[in-house]
């Protein structure tokens, strides 16, 4: 593998970053500019502008029918936003999480990855599919739209604060840094899917393994910036928020528009349809009773997530290496960790259920 891939995949990776926050940063301002509401431009904006560069490489590797990379990178993406980045925030801070999200979002993010895995039993997400997811992430920005209308003002008055213009708004600058961002999408995405499938081919490993890794952390740069610096500065709903807006984002949008613009879908490779794409779901299912319990994240918690993550890639290191352990590892997972996970799972919903009992 040449210095010259090496150095355009991480040139890549950073106008990936660049280009998000540009962005990000522009259409916010815009947005509110011209009258929206800065509560839905934290929901909507600013949740999938983070998530442009997810958008950018899986829609790029879908044109090019390098769809494992496509769809590794989403299912990736999601997996390490949850275990990783609210991981991280909450062994900084613990973190609230907001009453909507338990009641509306979570529920919503489970759905979609449980719809994803049904879509993809067939072999592959077709181009009607695509059209489907987003068409529904068409409904679901509408929803939330009209919804916002009816937030509470001191839910409203916290969005103004974190994203109103400061001072005067120049519409010239800010269109300019829109355009800015997605050309720096655009350029990055390009370097770093060519980069990473010559590491694929180097490291003697799939293209899967290297999407649900190396590049699914990489896109996910900009929520890991925006949650645990939102963390940090005790902004905590945020960090979860942008989070959980992120991965719906991503099960819709990203890869919709993939299955939409992809020659011929996006066919899904058995071991992800098997393995990785149960584990998004689960991690999607763990966040509901874990969220909902005293609608916090403690630190304890927001540490076990990290350990699972790392435990996760492990798993696809020894599957990728072909390494003896794997089968063991596999075993211990399965009878051990797992059912251990799952009774604690299952107290914390109890404990929630009663809760809302008594309180009623």
């Amino acid at each position: 593998m040449s210095l010259t891939v090496v150095v355009l995949f991480f040139v890549g990776l950073g106008l990936l970053v660049l280009g998000a926050e540009w962005l990000v940063r522009g259409a916010a301002k815009l947005a509110s500019a011209a009258g929206v509401s800065s509560l839905v431009v934290g929901l909507t904006v600013v949740a999938f502008g983070t998530s442009s560069p997810e958008m950018a490489v899986s829609v790029k590797a879908s044109w090019l029918g390098q769809a494992d990379m496509a769809v590794g990178n989403v299912v990736g993406s999601n997996i390490f936003n949850v275990l990783f980045i609210l991981g991280a925030s909450a062994a900084i801070t613990p973190l609230l999480v907001a009453q909507d999200l338990v009641r509306r979002d979570v529920p919503l993010m489970i759905l979609l990855s449980a719809v994803v895995l049904l879509l993809s039993l067939d072999g592959g997400i077709g181009r009607i599919d695509g059209i489907v997811l987003v068409a529904g992430l068409i409904a679901y920005t509408v929803w939330i739209v009209r919804a916002s209308r009816r937030e509470q003002a001191e839910v409203v008055a916290e969005y103004e604060q974190e994203f109103a213009p400061k001072g005067k708004v120049s519409i010239p600058a800010n269109l300019g840094f829109v355009v800015a961002g997605l050309a720096l999408l655009v350029l990055g995405s390009r370097w770093l899917v060519d980069g990473a499938v010559e590491f694929a081919q180097w490291l003697g490993v799939s293209e899967v393994v290297v999407s649900l890794t190396i590049v699914a952390a990489g896109t996910s740069l900009p929520e890991v910036a925006t949650s645990i610096l939102a963390a940090i500065r005790g902004e905590r709903d945020i960090a979860v928020g942008n989070v959980v807006g992120s991965n719906i984002f991503n099960l819709m949008g990203v890869l919709g528009l993939a299955g939409t613009v992809s020659p011929e879908g996006l066919p899904v490779a058995k071991a992800m349809a098997g393995f990785d794409l149960p584990v998004m779901i689960a991690v999607a299912v763990a966040c509901l009773p874990i969220f909902a319990r005293g609608r916090m994240i403690p630190r304890w918690e927001g540490v076990l997530f990290l350990l699972y993550y790392a435990a996760y890639t492990t798993y696809l290191v020894l599957d990728a290496t072909k390494h003896e352990a794997k089968e063991g590892y596999a075993r211990a997972m399965l009878w051990f960790v797992l059912p251990l996970t799952g009774l604690t799972l299952g107290i914390l919903a109890l404990r929630v259920w009663r809760g809302a009992r008594q309180a009623a």
